[in-house]
């Protein structure tokens, strides 16, 4: 039965954007609102001016009988920046500090409006690049990798510090952690990652860079590639860091125990916005 087109181009909005980085072919439109693929074409050009207009994302075209459309997420970089400042004030509430200077940040890493913006964000920032999977390590940085691989609409591989029976056989290295110097353990399952997969890793915090660089050689054992690194957010760290090229959302710039304040402004991934 055929539909009304402002209610056909609710759905089609809908079904895009549900559907990030998946080509649709114009034919699947066509079948499923009983319209002509010339209808079809006219609608779509119409939601990507929106789309375009509203900072929403790309609607991409592919000419050709194998072609179709394909939504790819993408924030205006103020838009970036905007909510980035938001969740730099919410990370700078005084009841945030632990002893020792450490930073809570569980709850935000379960906040809504705060994975949506790190997802939209990191994905944004890797939306003409070709992406297999989203790499993290358990657990803080799961709903991180979850979130950007969601808009990426690839899969998330998660790295453990000790193998479980479920993972079947897996892979492991050695690594130095970065704020301890201390020698810790990485795994991951050999079921988990395909052997020349492009990779990004995400995590939630960042010191000495250990954990990410430990991240970075379980990938050369599955003879993957690295695409980039993306962080939460970052602290000051004293000494040499195990890994330098990365980006970050958020810098911690100075906690301070006796005045009970805790600096952030935006990462270095915002230094030319």
């Amino acid at each position: 039965m055929k539909i009304k087109r402002s209610e056909r181009m609710i759905d089609m909005t809908y079904y895009l954007i549900n559907h990030p980085h998946e080509m649709i072919s114009l034919a699947f439109f066509a079948e499923k609102y009983h319209s002509a693929k010339s209808s079809m074409s006219e609608d779509l050009g119409i939601i990507k001016k929106r789309f375009d207009e509203e900072g929403i994302g790309d609607l991409q075209t592919i000419p050709g009988a194998a072609g179709g459309v394909k939504f790819v997420p993408q924030l205006k970089d103020g838009d970036a920046l905007r909510k980035i400042k938001r969740i730099a004030e919410m990370l700078s509430e005084s009841n945030r500090l632990l002893p020792g200077g450490y930073v809570y940040l569980s709850d935000l890493l379960g906040h809504p409006y705060v994975l949506k913006a790190i997802g939209q964000i990191i994905a944004s920032r890797y939306a003409d690049k070709e992406i297999d999977a989203v790499m993290t390590i358990a657990t803080k940085g799961v709903p991180i990798a979850q979130s950007v691989a969601y808009y990426l609409n690839v899969p998330f591989v998660i790295v453990r510090r000790d193998s479980k029976i479920t993972e079947g056989p897996t892979v492991s290295v050695n690594y130095v952690s970065g704020s301890s110097a201390r020698i810790e353990k990485m795994v991951l399952s050999k079921r988990s990652l395909r052997r020349g997969s492009r990779v990004l890793v995400v995590d939630d915090f960042m010191k000495g860079g250990g954990t990410l660089n430990g991240m970075k050689t379980l990938i050369e054992e599955f003879e993957a590639e690295l695409v980039g690194v993306t962080v939460f957010a970052e602290g000051k760290f004293n000494g040499e860091r195990q890994i330098t090229d990365y980006d970050s959302l958020l810098y911690v710039s100075d906690v301070d125990l006796k005045t009970k304040t805790i600096t952030v402004v935006p990462g270095n991934l915002f230094n030319e916005s």
